[in-house]
């Protein structure tokens, strides 16, 4: 009994026993499929590529193995975008880490790469914003461009031993970045490869470095103190650009410095070189070359006044670029360049001392230097750059001797506070934008000897009142002298051939004549000119022509512009078959043009904001209404398309906010995007023929005009319940001539009129139908599909017709 009882009790924990084992090791086998189950992977070589991910996220382990082969990659944009991934175990097995494997992981808090990874890819772990805990692995060899950037929450880094490159943009942003350990082992770092990690005070730099890139620690505001070990050759541009520095040593080993390495570093005092660097030299805190006739940097924190010390020849590129503490400076006869950008935004600069000697100002040079009030160049420069003086807002005056022969585009742009320029008489060009926005500037001098006034030269001078161009002027460019709304009169030279469109443009004059030496006149060169009644043009030119004080070309077949004083109702020859483009541009005072049938082309923009034209009736000879031709005309209130037409451009009447309806022939085939965008008041267009094609990619024509019908006519083809964005209905009012309705009823003759709701009906009568004029008597809406009409006025007349029509 008791081995009976024995058994039956072994046999009932081995049947336990057993099937717990079972348990566990179904589980066990279950285990490594579940894991296989969220991933794709790709058998190469005897390795496991894993190249997809599909679970849901949360902390995830990649397996060591799969099929029996071990895992060794973990492939390219892996976890990417993966924001709910908040955790990844990666097992030893793996040696390469593909590109973007992380990135924009944004839930991913932590990450440790085993000592196995040799490589890690590009944009590895870009853009996790949750990443706040890195450990990489000893074995890992580069750390590459973006790795981490982005990643606005990691505190530290360690780069391990065997790293012999930190790439470009790799630490990029991570402005939580306090604390960086470089082992020895890295050779460079890459361009901005710590740029904007505005937390990072801590970082040492070993004597295995050779190259600090580009902007590497530029906007490392909290960076105070950084030793550059001996071992470096090579500092890159703007390397500790806007860094919190107080000063700096430049070892001996230092061959190459790029430009402005510690630019916008106001707290930093001295740039030091150590004597025994054959490349470079300090004087004073000053960085030169060794010879000392380049000055290289000054520090942004150095003193308000400056003497360059003589010797020196070439003031270099960014030279003294962002020194808030920069007022008064000194520049001696030995120095004959100023570089570029070299006191650019040295807002607080009030006093330059410039001696003879000096030969070339290049572009930027001065820029933004917005408290230098007055200015005298020597009579040795024969060079300004483009820019050299823009946005010197506080530029009162300045004089230019006569060695320079160029005035550059942009020279003295945006200078605001600039009241009157005399140019010297040894400039032959002014260059493009020279004096753009100088909205203080009176009065300009410019001497005989000027060939050229660049395009947009004095554009928007609104204070510019008067102007003489000499008579060796022969080009006056593109809106030259656009919104000089101060200038009332211009006398332009008879040297003069080529006058750029827009040249004067809203400016105030009165009248122009044209020389006869023009023979090149751009679109709309006095657009906006609201002022200007007429443009006369000299009889014995061959090539333009004036009637009425508007310009023509010498045959006066194409209109070219209407002055934008012009006044009342316009009616074109009948010898003019084209409108040019912007022709009436901007004529706000124009009520009215008759159009010929010899006119087959209107060009573009022709009637842009004729703001008073109230009606157009285009002639059956034109047969393409181009792109924005009655753009913004406000007061269009009527407007007659002839049968020829069989195109209606871009924007042709957007934003006609006084046009009601308007009928389109059955001619039309096409309509481009946007013809009757922003136009509320429109409420009917009547179109008497089949649907004309839109732009599939930009169908909406009536965008912003929420109360507009389309109209059609039974039997027409291609309509749906919509057109253009705006809702269909077809027009088929019909007049009922039977029922208690039709007759004479409380001494009116009336009927019934029914059709589609709302219809808005015109009712039309005539006496005579052999010779019928026709006169509207009634508008009708119909209301729910109907409406009566009466005529008060049948008694007056033996007989009468009625018709229907569209308004």
């Amino acid at each position: 009994m008791g081995s009976a009882k024995q058994r039956r009790k072994g046999q009932f924990f081995g049947i336990h026993l057993d099937c717990t084992f079972r348990l566990i090791l179904l589980l066990g086998l279950m285990l490594p499929i579940a894991v296989e189950a969220q991933f794709n992977f790709t058998t190469n070589s005897g390795a496991i590529t894993i190249t997809g991910y599909t679970g849901s996220g949360g902390e995830v382990a990649i397996p060591s193995t799969t099929n029996g082969l071990p895992v060794t990659t973990v492939g390219n944009n892996l976890f990417e975008f993966r924001r709910f991934v908040t955790g990844v175990t990666i097992p030893n097995s793996v040696t390469n880490i593909g590109d973007q494997a992380f990135g924009d992981c944004t839930g991913l808090t932590s990450i440790t790469i085993p000592n196995s990874v040799t490589s890690m890819g590009y944009y590895t772990f870009m853009n996790c914003t949750s990443l706040t805990n890195v450990t990489l692995g000893s074995s890992l060899t580069r750390i590459r461009d973006f790795a981490f950037a982005g990643c606005p929450k990691l505190a530290s880094i360690t780069i391990p031993s065997n790293v012999t490159g930190i790439d470009f943009f790799a630490f990029n942003g991570c402005k939580s970045l306090a604390t960086v350990t470089i082992s020895s082992g890295v050779i460079s770092i890459g361009d901005s490869a710590f740029g904007d990690c505005s937390s990072l005070t801590d970082v040492t730099l070993p004597s295995s470095i050779t190259t600090i890139g580009i902007f590497a620690f530029g906007g490392c505001s909290r960076l105070a103190n950084i030793s550059i070990p001996n071992s470096v050759t090579s500092i890159g541009d703007f390397a500790f650009e806007s860094c919190g520095l107080t000063n700096i040593m430049i070892p001996s080993s230092v061959t190459n410095i790029g430009v402005s390495p510690f630019r916008g570093g106001w707290s930093l005092a001295t740039i030091n070189v150590d004597t025994n660097n054959p490349a470079y030299s300090s004087i004073a805190g000053v960085l030169f070359n060794q010879s000392q006739t380049v000055l290289i940097e000054y520090p942004a924190g150095g003193a308000a006044s400056y003497t360059i010390p003589s010797g020196v020849i070439y003031i270099g590129d960014d030279a003294f670029e962002q020194c808030p503490s920069l007022t008064s400076i000194t520049i001696p006869s030995s120095v004959t360049t100023l570089g570029y950008y070299a006191f650019v935004d040295c807002y607080n600069l009030t006093n330059v001392v410039m001696a003879n000697g000096l030969i070339t100002i290049e572009d930027d040079a001065f820029y933004s230097c917005t408290s230098l009030t007055n200015l005298t160049i020597p009579e040795s420069v024969t060079s300004i750059g483009s820019e050299a003086f823009g946005y010197c807002s506080g530029l009162t005056g300045v004089f230019i001797p006569n060695s320079v022969t160029n005035l550059a585009d942009f020279a003295f742009t945006w200078c605001t506070n600039l009241t009157n320029f005399t140019i010297p008489s040894s400039v032959s060009s002014i260059g493009e934008n020279a004096f753009e926005s100088c909205s203080s500037l009176a009065s300009v001098t410019i001497p005989d000897g000027v060939l050229s006034i660049g395009n947009a030269s004095f554009v928007d001078c609104a204070s510019l009142a008067s102007v003489s161009i000499p008579n060796s002027v022969t080009n006056i460019g593109t809106g030259a002298f656009a919104g000089c709304k101060g200038l009332t009169a211009i006398i332009i030279p008879n040297s003069v051939t080529t006058i750029g469109g827009n040249g004067f443009a809203e400016c105030s004059l009165t009248n122009v004549t044209i020389p006869s030496s023009v023979t090149n006149i751009g679109s709309f060169v006095f657009n906006g000119c609201t002022n200007l009644s007429a443009i006369n043009v000299d009889a014995l030119n061959p090539a333009y022509s004036s009637v009425d004080g508007v310009l023509f070309d010498k045959s006066q077949t194409t209109l070219i512009e209407c002055p934008g004083g012009k006044t009342g109702s316009f009616t074109i020859s009948n010898t003019v078959t084209s409108i040019g483009d912007y022709a009436f541009v901007s004529c706000i005072y124009l009520t009215g043009v008759t159009i010929p049938n010899s006119v087959t082309n209107i060009g573009s923009w022709a009637f842009q904001e004729c703001r008073s034209l109230t009606n157009v009736a285009i002639p059956n000879s034109v047969t393409i209404i181009k792109d924005s031709v009655f753009f913004a005309c406000t007061s269009l209130a009527s407007v007659s398309i002839p049968n020829s037409v069989t195109s209606i451009g871009d924007s042709s009447f957007y934003a006609c906010t006084s046009l009601v309806s308007i009928t389109i022939p059955g001619s039309v085939t096409q309509i481009t995007a946007s013809a009757f965008e922003y136009s509320p008041s429109l409420t009917s267009v009547y179109f008497e023929g089949n649907a004309p094609s839109i732009n599939p990619g930009y169908p909406y024509l009536f965008y912003g005009d929420s109360h507009v019908t389309v109209y059609y006519l039974p039997g027409t083809t291609n309509w749906g319940a919509t057109y253009g964005n705006a809702p269909t209905a077809p027009w088929n009012p019909h007049a009922q001539t039977s029922g208690t309705s039709f007759g004479v009823r409380t001494n009116r003759f009336g009927f019934d009129i029914t059709g589609s709701s709302g219809l808005i009906i015109v009712v039309e009568a005539c006496t005579n139908l052999a010779n019928p004029v026709w006169i509207p008597v009634a508008t009708n809406t119909l209301t729910g599909g109907s409406s009566y009409f009466g005529d008060p006025q049948w008694t007056n007349y033996p007989g009468r017709f009625y018709r229907l029509r569209s308004p």
